[in-house]
């Protein structure tokens, strides 16, 4: 970690806090994970086709993946001289660095479920669908507090920690590698027919760079729990106990040490698209999570968020020493 890339992790986590993303932006330019979506899916369209083989489509899916990694890098460098060279790029740069970081717009929406669900169940399940892809429909008031739970735990690690610490350690073009690889693993990473091979090398890049970060999340949510007066002990327990239990490798960790903090039995079944899904349960606590849980679990994200703050300029002074 050097200390300008840990100062632009900081300055980016900033920004994000303080605006995040503007939808007046949104709607003239997109999003980096726009932008990056609108490559994979042409990439998809181009090279993924039924009549390849198994071993050739796996392959394209390599080489796409390839081709979306150089674009990120390469942007992220050309973005990164040209800030610099500017007066006072270093603004800029941070600028467009928070766009990576989605700590303020997480929080917004998380928040907007437990307003809803307090208002009505259908209100809850109505802001629960814009972040989770499961179906809601059929969720009552437990199951939209844990969905949306689940969703403030997972989408800290890779929305928030992961791309601050690839910020942190490897500046811009790292960064915008992190996001490409994580939208393309969103997008393609699946097991279904069309993408179990084309999406192989996606979903396995995902797991790796996932992998510390999810761990950082998981450890930043015990301490907060701490700080907080919840069960910290029980937060990190679970996490060590239950994270394995996951199907992802890494999502387990933060949604387990949430779910211990909070003295309550996250995951289990759920339906996607009408096909029942059977979920690892973590967590040995309840499962009538309520409107006041997900309160909850927002001030710990909120703790967790600042010890990451505070992790970053740690890491900045040594750098710089």
């Amino acid at each position: 970690m050097s200390s300008s890339s840990a100062l632009l992790a900081l300055l980016a986590l900033a920004f994000d806090a303080a605006a995040g993303y503007p939808d007046w932006l949104f709607r003239r330019i997109g999003h980096p994970v726009t932008w990056f979506g609108a490559l994979i899916s042409a990439l998809d369209a181009r090279l993924n086709r039924a009549s390849d083989s198994f071993a050739t489509r796996r392959a394209k899916g390599v080489a796409a993946l390839v081709i979306l990694a150089a674009a990120a890098l390469v942007s992220g460098a050309l973005v990164d001289a040209l800030a610099r060279a500017l007066p006072y790029g270093w603004i800029v740069l941070a600028l467009a660095a928070s766009s990576l970081i989605a700590q303020r717009s997480l929080d917004g929406h998380v928040a907007a479920v437990a307003r809803g669900l307090s208002a009505s169940l259908d209100d809850g399940r109505r802001e629960v669908g814009k972040i989770v892809g499961r179906d809601v429909a059929s969720l009552d008031e437990a199951g939209v507090a844990r969905a949306a739970i689940e969703s403030l735990a997972e989408n800290f690690s890779d929305g928030v920690v992961a791309p601050a610490l690839f910020l942190a350690f490897f500046g811009l073009p790292g960064a915008l590698l992190y996001k490409a690889i994580n939208t393309a693993d969103s997008m393609i990473g699946h097991k279904s027919e069309r993408y179990l091979a084309f999406g192989w090398a996606a979903a396995r890049c995902d797991d790796v760079v996932n992998l510390i970060p999810a761990r950082v999340a998981a450890a930043l949510l015990a301490a907060a729990a701490w700080a907080m007066g919840a069960d910290a002990r029980e937060a990190w327990t679970t996490a060590l106990r239950d994270a394995g239990k996951h199907a992802s490798p890494n999502a387990g960790w933060p949604e387990a040490a949430m779910a211990g903090a909070l003295g309550l039995a996250l995951g289990g079944p759920r339906a996607y698209q009408g096909a029942k899904v059977a979920g690892a349960t973590l967590g040995k606590g309840r499962r009538d999570a309520r409107p006041k849980d997900i309160s909850r679990a927002l001030t710990i994200y909120r703790c967790a968020a600042a010890m990451l703050w505070l992790f970053v300029l740690v890491g900045a002074l040594a750098s710089a020493t």
